[in-house]
């Protein structure tokens, strides 16, 4: 696989790093001896494109945790996949709406992997959100045709890579708070951390309240592994104080970049990002 082409992984969510991966690998200083770990891993555009030999990943979604586990045992392969997608892909554009509310019903029901993956491409704008009582609640993106041959083949090309990445290498996913990752951490890991943003809430899964990012800040300053932060530092209208606060005695590199967070238009503006790594 070209190592200058970015890999886009099968789930979309708002916030993903697939255009900073060239800014983030190009500053991360790690020689690859130990365990890459995420505590957030999310979509896992970072990890997939830093393709370490070892890699511990956790999150509190367990529905991508659940998607990228059967991806790497072979229970899901890019042929079940397209499977899916084109059964379930015809319904939705005979029936439109009522389908989509349909599959959504039952993937609140049965937390089936495959349901999550057909929700979070035909969902409004790629948001990954749940309720209070854990009920996956984005409305349909309003395409009934949403999933239509080169868009199915587009999905299972992004199924069928990362199985490629992951196959013959020792990775690990786990569903678990992102404390545990840290537990194991030693000197010749390297910790990425991709929290939640203070003050951009996108209901990912559940809060991520002051307290909680407070907490990481005082577990990434004492873990002796390697530590890289990806965060907003200011846009426009505002700075994020807690990234002066708490991470200010971590080395900052920039860059300029553009998120479209939640479903307002005054919502999406540019922001400088910053890489913080521990020295």
């Amino acid at each position: 696989m070209n190592n200058n082409k970015i890999l886009v992984p099968p789930i979309k969510c708002q916030g993903i790093k697939t255009k900073l991966v060239p800014f983030i690998k190009e500053k991360l200083e790690w020689d690859g001896s130990g365990v890459w770990i995420e505590p957030f891993v999310g979509t896992g555009v970072v990890a997939f494109n830093v393709a370490p030999q070892r890699a511990y990943l956790c999150d509190k979604n367990q529905y991508i945790i659940a998607l990228y586990q059967g991806i790497q045992n072979g229970t899901i392969t890019s042929q079940s996949v397209r499977d899916f997608l084109e059964f379930h892909g015809k319904k939705l554009e005979q029936y439109g709406v009522a389908y989509y509310k349909e599959m959504r019903d039952k993937f609140n029901e049965n937390g089936d992997p495959l349901h999550f993956l057909f929700l979070n491409r035909s969902d409004f704008n790629g948001m990954i959100r749940f309720n209070r009582h854990g009920q996956f609640n984005v409305p349909f993106c309003q395409k009934p045709n949403r999933f239509a041959k080169a868009y199915v083949t587009k999905i299972c090309n992004q199924v069928l890579n990362i199985s490629k990445v992951m196959n013959g290498k020792d990775w690990i996913f786990e569903c678990c708070p992102w404390q545990k990752a840290f537990e194991s951490a030693t000197e010749n890991d390297y910790i990425y951390l991709d929290p939640p943003y203070i003050g951009r809430d996108t209901s990912y899964v559940g809060e991520w309240p002051d307290s909680e990012a407070i907490a990481l800040s005082e577990y990434a300053h004492k873990t002796s592994a390697n530590v890289c932060l990806s965060m907003w530092k200011e846009n426009e209208f505002r700075k994020n104080d807690h990234l002066f606060d708490y991470w200010s005695d971590f080395t900052w590199h920039e860059q300029d970049h553009f998120y479209h967070i939640g479903a307002k238009t005054s919502n999406r503006h540019p922001m400088i990002e910053v890489l913080a790594i521990k020295r």
